[in-house]
């Protein structure tokens, strides 16, 4: 089974899954939690608290647990778990950190195997056969491949959790001696919002309530709030398409793609900005595990004819 991972630095995407980048650890069996992961002697459950920012995602283990918790969904999705199971992974990098860690990357969930673990109560033994590693970005717009390569120059812009991320297309192929990363992510607004908010207005939010004013959700925030808020927004599209400039980065003169979930919140303020001549918006949040399902797929596909 190919299951595709997009590891974000706020949620953990498969193409049929999503959820918090964010691990607790028990030492002990937790009594009333759901979702259960036993794994080299320590339990861990998901948090709604994120795992602080981290350019190298193998530094510690976090990552390849939240991964597992990825797989085993994947695999009680398509039918009851068993005792052994053989799967390949499809996942990815932002496009600038792609040639210095892909080889990294791929040994990371290579290494640990076979992976025994207890999902709840049962015992399952995993063993990952082919790790795929493929540029973020990229990988979202797979999909609409044979559409874009009909444009000679494009720039697919990626506003994920901490980082901004920009690949350019020429003809609808990547040129990875062309990409770039900011650390301008939706991430980074969200934390200084929050603190202005209450130090402006004396009130405590959360991520949540700065998601549902800015997708124009419900919300009882009161007006001066919700003000502050969208002010923020603007300043932080601005600041992305400023400091994409400065790298040539040139959004006037050339079509963009604009994909994440930061993309999604910032989107009014894009595409209404000056400095955006024409711009498309994939709303699709887990385009990238879907892309690295369809790229992994083929590549299966190749080397399977290439072994008959």
């Amino acid at each position: 089974m190919l299951i595709a991972i997009d590891h974000g630095n706020s949620a953990i995407k498969t193409p049929r899954f999503q959820f918090c980048s964010g691990l607790t650890e028990h030492l002990t069996r937790p009594p009333l939690a759901e979702d259960i992961i036993e794994y080299d002697g320590r339990y861990w459950t998901l948090s709604n608290t994120r795992i602080a920012y981290k350019r190298d995602k193998t530094r510690d283990n976090r990552f390849f647990i939240l991964s597992l918790f990825a797989i085993v969904k994947e695999l009680a999705a398509a039918g009851p778990l068993k005792p052994l199971n053989t799967v390949d992974l499809a996942v990815g990098l932002p496009p600038e950190h792609y040639g210095n860690l892909r080889d990294g990357f791929a040994r990371y969930f290579k290494e640990p195997c076979p992976v025994r673990l207890t999902y709840n109560d049962t015992k399952l033994c995993i063993t990952i056969r082919h790790v795929f590693v493929y540029p973020q970005a990229y990988a979202a717009v797979v999909p609409q491949g044979a559409r874009l390569a009909q444009q000679p120059l494009l720039f697919i812009v990626d506003i994920g959790g901490m980082t901004t991320d920009v690949l350019l297309l020429r003809n609808g192929k990547p040129d990875l001696e062309f990409c770039r990363s900011l650390e301008t992510g939706i991430i980074t607004m969200q934390n200084q919002l929050i603190g202005k908010v209450n130090s402006l207005h004396d009130m405590i939010i959360e991520d949540g309530h700065i998601a549902a004013v800015l997708r124009g959700g419900e919300t009882i925030l009161p007006a001066e709030v919700q003000q502050t808020i969208r002010a923020a927004a603007q300043r932080h599209a601005d600041t992305i398409l400023d400091k994409l400039r400065e790298l040539q980065v040139d959004l006037r003169s050339n079509p963009a793609v604009f994909i994440g979930g930061g993309a999604l919140l910032l989107r009014e303020h894009l595409e209404h900005s000056p400095l955006v001549g024409k711009a498309e918006f994939i709303t699709e949040t887990n385009a990238n595990a879907v892309g690295y399902q369809k790229l992994g797929t083929a590549q299966l596909r190749k080397m399977e004819l290439m072994d008959a």
